[in-house]
């Protein structure tokens, strides 16, 4: 009788390389969805970064933009970017709306990777706070809630500005010495 040899067959083998196999597959795209992820994330981002710049120097030029559509080409971050800005009014006559879409240069219209909204206005208010009212907003004509029979000057009966925000008055200096 011949002794029984212990061991893998081929069959067994080769369970196991394709059990192996699939393991190591699943890894692999793991890995790699997290790059593309990571890249995304990035574009993303810089794409975010781009619309802000364009709605903040929007922001600070001395008059409102104009309602209109416009686009340029920016580079950044070593690669070009396309973005587009569409400025709408709003209800609030001294308020403006900004939608500036960011995408890749060379990616196809219409295929926006960021949109970011903005607004451009000149609210009008006493300094300090408080309630501020809108140049032009729905019931900034002294009516409120509409129902017709509100009158600015009764908000504060002892207030003599008309309406006018009004600059409150400095607070005194101190003309004390301070004691050593």
């Amino acid at each position: 009788m011949r002794p029984a040899h212990r061991g893998f067959t081929l069959i067994e083998v080769l369970a196991a390389l394709v059990i192996v196999a699939l393991g190591m597959l699943g890894v692999i795209q793991a890995v790699t969805q997290t790059a593309r992820n990571g890249t995304y994330l990035r574009e993303k981002t810089l794409a975010h970064w781009i619309a802000l710049n364009v709605i903040t120097e929007r922001r600070l030029q001395p008059s409102p933009p104009e309602v209109s559509e416009s686009s340029d080409e920016v580079e950044f971050a070593g690669r070009r970017w396309r973005w587009t800005m569409r400025v709408t009014q709003t209800e609030v006559e001294s308020l403006r709306r900004m939608d500036v879409s960011v995408r890749p240069a060379d990616a196809p219209d219409g295929s926006a990777l960021e949109t970011v909204t903005g607004f451009y206005g000149t609210a009008i208010g006493a300094v300090g706070g408080g309630s501020l009212a809108w140049v032009g907003a729905p019931g900034s004509d002294g009516q409120q809630d509409g129902d017709g029979d509100a009158n600015p000057d009764d908000q504060n009966p002892d207030d003599d500005s008309g309406g006018k925000p009004v600059q409150p008055e400095p607070p005194p200096e101190d003309t004390s010495e301070e004691e050593e």
